[in-house]
């Protein structure tokens, strides 16, 4: 993907969002600041970064992105899921620094940050545009919440193993009512996280699709489907709970709420897009050797 217009301008303003723990990791920290600074460019620091570089408050993660041009995510996959999830409308790139464990989704690892910038800075890149997905969950015909997800939309009880009764409408058209352990709405990019787990089908991030993956359905007839993303998918919770035992929907693992008999979640392709800097082109395929264990010893 070339580079938007919008982005033009160069990057004179570079926010910093990184994992909760990266106070345990000072040094590191510090000395990504110093690569960093060493371009002269305007730093903003978020909640967590900014007691560690410069003792004060920081940033929220959705001002990082209304106020930058660029982003820098130091961290996991997960930091980059938080961080997704605070996207604006502006068009903000998003460079992945690897201080995780599985770093599916970062570029490079902090010690290729210096060659990284110079090339970033030079306009020497590619985006990586990915689908962002909007859920909106109703009660009683009423708006209550709104999210947005990268990788998933998960409706589920937890630590219960207990059957939920779940009806499915794509475009107010009925799929199915069934019981099951849960249900997955994933993205292209999220095909390889929990749907994949629950036998779902590994989605090309550069398709436009929405791939629906039950969760240990009690009839076996009932199998993932893949969808296109201009579709809306509406779940309505057809069981009832009692006591403490609620049935929650969880966005990209990161942030749960509960339902109730009766809950309406719409999903749909969000307006909103998130766009990750690229290098060098990705051989997807690789990636997936990597990062699954596939073919360990196949060199290509």
């Amino acid at each position: 993907m070339p580079i938007l217009p919008a982005l033009e301008k160069g990057f004179n303003t570079i926010g910093i969002i990184t994992k909760s723990t990266i106070g345990e990791e000072t040094e590191v920290l510090r000395k990504i600041v110093a690569i960093i600074r060493k371009y002269r460019k305007n730093l903003l620091f978020d909640v967590h970064s900014a007691p560690v570089v410069t003792g004060g408050k920081g940033y929220e993660k959705a001002e990082i992105f209304n106020k930058s041009d660029l982003v820098i995510v130091l961290g996991g996959d997960g930091t980059i899921l938080k961080a997704a999830a605070c996207i604006s409308k502006k068009i903000v790139p998003v460079l992945g620094v690897n201080m995780g464990n599985l770093g599916f989704m970062s570029e490079i690892m902090p010690y290729q940050l210096d060659e990284a910038l110079k090339k970033i800075f030079k306009k020497n890149y590619k985006l990586d545009k990915r689908a962002m997905l909007r859920v909106t969950q109703y009660r009683a015909g009423r708006k209550i919440n709104t999210f947005l997800a990268m990788n998933d939309a998960v409706i589920n009880q937890g630590l219960f193993a207990r059957l939920i009764e779940l009806k499915i409408e794509i475009d107010q058209r009925k799929v199915a009512s069934y019981k099951a352990d849960g249900l997955i709405i994933a993205t292209p990019t999220g095909s390889t996280a929990h749907s994949l787990s629950a036998g779902g089908p590994i989605v090309h991030p550069s398709l436009n699709a929405l791939v629906i993956t039950p969760i240990c359905p009690s009839t076996l007839a009932i199998r993932p489907i893949v969808i296109p993303n201009n579709r809306q998918v509406k779940v309505t919770i057809q069981t009832q709970r009692r006591g403490a035992y609620n049935i929650g929907l969880t966005m990209d693992g990161q942030i749960t709420i509960p339902l109730e008999y009766g809950d309406e979640i719409k999903m749909r392709k969000s307006s909103r897009q998130f766009y990750m800097i690229r290098l060098a082109p990705k051989n997807y395929y690789r990636l997936l050797r990597e990062k699954l264990g596939w073919s360990l010893h196949t060199r290509d």
